[in-house]
């Protein structure tokens, strides 16, 4: 057996019915201050200041980037340069053994 039932209307009317609250009053405040915190961090989304705040971190990263792929095409690598002071240590370790 199949049952349609069309019922007509509006969203209000619909949680009236069902017994649900009215929750347009909280979600008119809410989004007011949803809207007074975009308006308040606007500054921050200025253009100007977001290339300022991520230009130096994003340099950075190039650079370590760049430096690491150069160091590996010429063989060199941070622990090459730390190897002669491990080195020493481990000469001075056997003789005192």
């Amino acid at each position: 057996m199949k049952l349609n039932i069309d019922i007509e209307c509006t969203p209000q009317e619909a949680r009236a019915f069902l017994g649900l609250p009215d929750v347009e009053p909280m979600q008119q405040q809410v989004m007011l201050l949803v809207a007074d915190r975009v308006r308040k961090n606007l500054d921050r989304m200025d253009p100007e200041n977001l290339m300022r705040t991520w230009i130096p971190g994003a340099m950075k990263n190039w650079q370590d980037l760049f430096g690491g792929l150069t160091s590996v095409a010429t063989g060199r690598t941070a622990g090459a340069k730390s190897s002669g002071a491990s080195k020493k240590k481990s000469s001075k370790g056997g003789d005192e053994s």
